[in-house]
């Protein structure tokens, strides 16, 4: 039966639907939008880990990662066009708790970058206005961004491509402004691996920054106009634009400033700007202005998609059924969108800024190596199941699978610190399904219908 055609969906009762909104255009918007904020922020602190070539060293297989994990994921992300994206490919292939811990860790990823945006988010305001508290910022951030989202898909959508082509067009302007000031020399500094081998392999997460949560797009699938022609527009149109912006933002930033002043900062764009034109010119208050559109832009979109997979989780019944209720007026899951935000802005207030980064990635790697695994098994399982999109296989997933567990690997080896709190994580979260979370589930196929159809 293949329960991911459209006719399901449009089955289903207006009060437990979703709108259907979305185009390609806003999809590239979400995907870009949902990741820009990597080049204004995070990723600079692999400078600290690995130096600029260990920095762009470690790029290299996370960049060849992304591609051929996107092509593969818009094979999954086509055939079933649903809500919870990676937990109900895993779930599909792998069964119900293949589905659970795919969409766990999908959770993971997205309830722990939000509160790393946010905090740059305060530290670029506090750096224009030094006036005003960066917690405080932070805080006012979140909960604007969670109104903003409650007010329905089709101003989320609007608002983010909005905010995406601001961003996209600062980063433009910022590497105008380096270009003619960009040195060879600064980039290539000896030792090229300060740290060695070992630094190579601490800069992965920070390099993983400029791509984390790309795959969130997927999860707007059900407010997608056609998603199974349009997923794959929308998602190789993002990749191609943000592996551009990764390398020309890296290596022009290395170019024209001192590294060691701006390894451990949440804005280094202003600041590396500042070695050149000077602190308080006219170009520095410019991409400090502009950066905060880069970081709206993936804090908003983050949210979205922490809510749609804490939405869908709840509609197959991993997670309580409140959390599934939808805003009549605006058609949004509510609850999805305050309660998961209620623990970000909890982690937000510790101001660990690297340290969520990595729990993040952590989340994302073992999702993407879950979703590729569930696609294999998938084109075993199910070799009849409509797949608009076809990714070359088994060469491209084979590819990218191998990356993934380089990208898993590195952080082990380099992260060892943070592994605690995400296997604590972990257990938590497989606790609760034993006990609770395995007692409602609903059949795959029902996972369309009413909400009064779920299990109190």
């Amino acid at each position: 039966m293949e329960v991911s055609k459209s006719v399901a969906l449009e089955a289903t009762p207006e009060e437990a639907s979703l709108s259907r909104v979305l185009k390609p255009i806003h999809l590239w918007a979400l995907t870009v939008g949902l990741v820009i904020s990597g080049n204004y922020f995070g990723w600079s602190y692999g400078f600290a880990a690995g130096g600029v070539m260990g920095l762009a060293l470690a790029l290299v297989p996370v960049t060849i990662f992304y591609v051929t994990f996107i092509l593969s994921y818009s094979e999954l992300a086509t055939a079933i066009p649903h809500a919870g994206g990676p937990s109900a490919y895993a779930r599909r292939a792998l069964g119900k708790f293949g589905g659970y811990m795919n969409g766990i860790s999908c959770l993971i990823e997205f309830v722990f970058a939000p509160p790393a945006i946010a905090l740059a988010v305060g530290g670029y305001v506090h750096a224009m206005v030094p006036g005003i508290d960066v917690m405080a910022a932070t805080v006012a951030a979140f909960l604007f961004f969670i109104f903003l989202n409650y007010l329905g898909m089709k101003v989320s959508a609007t608002f983010e491509l909005t905010v995406t082509i601001i961003a996209l067009v600062g980063l433009v302007i910022y590497w105008i402004l380096a270009l003619p000031h960009f040195e060879l020399s600064r980039v290539m500094v000896e030792p090229y691996f300060p740290n060695g081998f070992q630094g190579v392999m601490a800069a992965v997460p920070f390099a993983i920054w400029f791509y984390l949560a790309i795959e969130g797009g997927a999860m707007n699938a059900e407010e997608m106009v056609n998603p199974q022609k349009d997923i794959s527009k929308g998602f190789l149109t993002g990749m191609g634009s943000l592996m551009v912006m990764a390398f020309l933002t890296l290596f022009l930033t290395a170019g024209i400033a001192d590294t060691n002043l701006i390894d451990s900062v949440d804005f280094p764009l202003p600041l590396a700007l500042s070695a050149v034109f000077g602190d308080g010119s006219f170009p520095v208050l410019l991409m400090s202005g502009v950066g905060l559109f880069g970081l709206v832009a993936s804090l908003h979109g983050i949210i979205l998609g922490y809510s749609r997979q804490t939405y869908a989780m709840a509609r197959t019944g991993y997670l309580p059924k409140f959390l599934a209720k939808l805003d009549k007026k605006h058609h949004t899951p509510v609850w999805s969108l305050i309660l998961p935000g209620l623990i970000c802005l909890g982690t937000a207030l510790t101001g660990l800024t690297d340290v969520v980064i990595t729990i993040s990635a952590f989340g994302s790697v073992v999702m993407y190596i879950i979703s590729l695994t569930s696609l294999f098994v998938l084109r075993k399982k199910e070799p009849e199941l409509k797949r608009p999109f076809r990714v070359y296989y088994p060469i491209v997933p084979i590819i990218s699978i191998l990356m993934a567990v380089f990208c898993l690997v590195s952080l082990l080896i380099a992260s060892s610190d943070v592994l605690p709190y995400v296997l604590g994580i972990y257990v938590v979260a497989i606790l609760y399904y034993f006990i609770w979370g395995n007692k409602n589930i609903r059949p795959f196929e029902e996972e369309f219908g009413v909400l009064d159809e779920l299990d109190q």
